[in-house]
């Protein structure tokens, strides 16, 4: 079995979406640019308008999957999910930097997994 770095950093990015998603997305006369509709009017283009952009851009803020027209996606190298994926991978092993744990944890947790070592008889 091997050990995909950039599965793993695709699952983190789903369910973080689905987390999002399911904490509730707003749905109001604001959030649907009623008023931007109706003033743009039937039959016209309301997805180029900056509202639009503006709540799109509020629900959407995946790091991996790549929303850009065709033509710009090939000139950035037409990179798959998968290889961007490997490429935030790298990006967190070799920059990520945890956040250190409170004084007196590490040597609770060391005493836990004694005790359950002594209890397993390892």
């Amino acid at each position: 079995m091997t050990f995909d770095f950039g599965q793993r950093v695709m699952d983190s990015e789903f369910a973080r979406m689905i987390k999002y998603a399911m904490s509730g997305i707003p749905i109001t006369d604001e959030t649907l640019s009623v008023d931007v509709k109706k003033g743009i009017g039937p039959f016209s283009d309301f997805f180029s308008h900056e509202n639009t952009y503006k709540y799109m851009r509020s629900q959407s803020r995946s790091k991996l999957i790549d929303r850009r027209v065709r033509q710009r996606w090939e000139d950035a190298g037409k990179t798959n999910l998968h290889q961007r994926a490997l490429t935030e991978a790298i990006n967190i092993l070799e920059n990520h930097k945890p956040t250190p744990l409170p004084e007196g944890i590490p040597e609770k947790l060391r005493k836990i997994i004694k005790t359950a070592e002594a209890e397993l008889g390892l």
